[in-house]
């Protein structure tokens, strides 16, 4: 009885590290390149239905805030020049 409980757990084991080299889903072109497409996803994104086109005034978006942002800070920095005092809301001067 016991060689059969400890033949089991032999061939459990061996089943278990088995499935751990299982197929995994993907076709690696070489190491570190494994990406494929989907069934029906195109290998290619641009000029699909899948094809994002953003908006080219919504990606300016943040450079635009940045643009604000350094201004706002460039005249904090005169402010505090000029006083010797720290002023945080300057839009008003």
């Amino acid at each position: 009885m016991n060689k059969l409980v400890m033949l089991g757990a032999v061939l459990l084991a061996f089943g278990l590290s088995g499935a751990a080299k299982a197929y995994d889903g993907t076709k690696c072109k070489e190491a570190g390149n494994c990406w494929e497409p989907k069934p029906g996803y195109p290998a290619q994104v641009a000029g699909s239905k899948y094809d994002p086109k953003h908006d080219p005034n919504e990606l300016n978006k943040q450079a635009q805030s940045i643009k604000e942002m350094e201004a706002r800070n460039a005249k904090r920095t005169e402010v505090l020049a000029k006083t010797g005092k720290f002023v945080y809301d300057v839009e008003g001067q």
